[in-house]
C-alpha cells in the first residue's frame, strides 16, 4: 500500500525572480553575440536560454485546500500541500488532487427492505480526500469509487432495516434515522477508507414505498395509527371513568350498587370513546325506574 509522503518544495517565487532575470541576461548575450558573430558566446546564450526555460518549467502552482502528487518516472516522491508558487524537479510529473470537502447524492435506488418490502432509498455523502497517494495509486478512479461503494453501501443499508417498525425496540429505516445515518456513515467509511477519503457525514435523502405497494402500505399505516389512536383513547377514558367513581365515592355523593356501576362505566365509556356527539337521556324518576 502506497502512502501519502508530505514533500515540502522549494519556494517558487525567488527561482521565477532569478529565471526572469537569467531570460533577460541571456537574450541580450545573444543578441550581442548575433551582432558580432561571435559563436563561443551565440552557444553560450543558447544552451544558457535553454536550461533556463527547463529550471522554469519546474515551477508549478498549489491552490488552498488542493495538493499535488508528484512522481518521478513512475515512482511516487511525494505531495505537496503547501499553498503558493513552488518549485520542484522539472522532471517530476504533478498531478492535481483537490482536498476539499465535496458531497454526493445518489440515485433513487429501488431495493427491498429487512421485511422483502420494495422500497425507493437515497442518501447525500459528504467526503473529502485526506489520503492523496491512496487516492491517486490505490484505486483506478476515486471519484467514481465514492460513488458505487455509497450506492452499495446504501443498497446494504436498506436490507439491514425494516422499512416501518411495529413497535419501539425495532430499529427501522423511518423512526430511528440518527442511528441509520451513523449506521451508513460507517458502512461507507470502512469501503472508502483504502482510497485515502474520509466521510464527513451520510444521511438519507430520499425514502419511500415503491409505486406498487404504495397505496397499500397507506392503509396498512392509516390502520395501524388509528388502532394507536383508539389504544390512547380506551386508556384515557378508563382513567376518567375509574377518577369519577373514585370521587363519588369519597366524596359519598351516592351510593351505587355493583349493577349501576356497570351502567355508568358502560355510559361513560360510549361517551368518551364515541366518535360522534352522544344524545343523552334524561331520566325524570329514580335510577331503579
Amino acid at each position: 500500500m502506497v502512502r501519502e509522503q508530505v514533500r515540502s518544495a522549494v519556494p517558487g517565487i525567488p527561482v521565477a525572480l532569478l529565471g526572469v532575470a537569467a531570460l533577460f541576461f541571456f537574450g541580450w548575450a545573444l543578441v550581442h553575440a548575433i551582432r558580432l558573430e561571435h559563436v563561443g558566446w551565440l552557444v553560450t546564450a543558447i544552451v544558457g536560454l535553454v536550461l533556463t526555460i527547463f529550471v522554469l518549467i519546474g515551477l508549478f502552482v498549489v491552490n488552498p485546500n488542493e495538493a499535488k502528487v508528484l512522481q518521478l518516472f513512475g515512482r511516487y516522491v511525494g505531495s505537496v500541500k503547501v499553498a503558493g508558487l513552488r518549485w520542484a524537479n522539472p522532471f517530476y510529473s504533478k498531478r492535481r488532487i483537490s482536498l476539499r470537502v465535496r458531497n454526493f447524492e445518489s440515485s433513487r435506488l429501488k431495493v427491498n427492505d429487512n421485511e422483502g418490502n420494495p422500497i425507493e432509498i437515497a442518501a447525500v455523502v459528504v467526503w473529502r480526500v485526506v489520503e492523496t497517494a491512496e487516492a491517486c495509486f490505490e484505486v483506478d478512479d476515486y471519484e467514481n469509487y465514492v460513488h458505487v461503494q455509497s450506492e452499495a453501501a446504501v443498497r446494504n443499508l436498506a436490507t439491514s432495516y425494516p422499512y416501518d417498525a411495529h413497535d419501539d425496540h425495532t430499529m427501522s429505516l423511518r423512526g430511528h434515522t440518527s442511528d441509520v445515518a451513523e449506521h451508513l456513515k460507517r458502512e461507507i467509511q470502512d469501503r472508502l477508507a483504502k482510497a485515502g477519503v474520509e466521510v464527513l457525514e451520510a444521511r438519507i435523502s430520499h425514502l419511500a414505498y415503491a409505486p406498487e405497494i404504495a397505496a397499500a402500505m397507506l392503509q396498512r399505516q392509516q390502520a395501524g395509527a388509528i388502532i394507536a389512536a383508539r389504544q390512547r383513547i380506551v386508556e384515557g377514558a378508563v382513567g376518567m371513568v375509574e377518577m369519577a367513581l373514585e370521587m363519588l365515592s369519597r366524596k359519598e355523593i351516592i351510593e351505587l350498587d355493583e349493577e349501576r356501576k356497570a351502567a355508568m362505566v358502560s355510559n361513560l365509556l360510549v361517551v368518551l370513546c364515541g366518535e360522534r356527539s352522544t344524545q343523552p337521556i334524561i331520566n325524570t324518576g329514580t335510577i331503579y325506574q
